[in-house]
């Protein structure tokens, strides 16, 4: 997995910690935007899940540990679905992790242009259920998820979570 880009803005100085009780006026120290590239490959699934949780313990991001598993399982799935439905057309995946204030985002996006909906569940069939559990996890730590077509014609899936959980896990 390549990394293709470092965090972005700038990194306060004097150890970047602000006068008690007052907010520094430009980003914290772990926002940013970080973007990773990986093959279509199964392998990419726990390379992609292991760079995420890297990344947010070398920011310092402060994420609970139950937002933490709720975006590595997102993670999974939408590196499972790119590699699974659209590896035929895009080879390479890319993953992206964005930082904000109070919240968090993972997007996974590929080259394929077919747009993925999460169906209902097939109770007969053992898979298929990755967008659901996806759709479901988000709801439920009070975020947002949504797919989007790109400007090369692929797409993209992301979800945006919290910093401090909203709800139970």
């Amino acid at each position: 997995m390549e990394n293709e880009g470092r965090g972005s803005g700038p990194r306060p100085e004097g150890g970047g910690r602000a006068p008690e009780g007052v907010r520094p006026t430009g980003p914290l120290p772990y926002e940013g935007v970080w973007r990773f590239t990986a093959a279509a490959v199964d392998a990419s699934v726990p390379q992609a899940r292991h760079a995420v949780r890297d990344l947010l313990v070398r920011q310092g991001v402060p994420v609970s540990d139950d937002t933490v598993q709720a975006l590595l399982l997102i993670v999974s799935e939408l590196v499972t679905n790119a590699v699974r439905h659209a590896a035929l057309l895009s080879p390479m995946l890319a993953v992206e992790v964005a930082v904000g204030p109070e919240w968090v985002r993972v997007a996974v996006e590929d080259d394929h242009p077919y747009r993925p909906s999460a169906l209902e569940a097939d109770h007969g069939r053992t898979g298929g259920r990755g967008l659901l559990l996806v759709r479901e996890v988000t709801r439920e730590a009070g975020g947002v998820c949504d797919v989007e077509h790109t400007a090369g014609g692929g797409k993209v899936i992301w979800a945006a979570l919290p910093l401090k959980p909203t709800g139970v896990f």
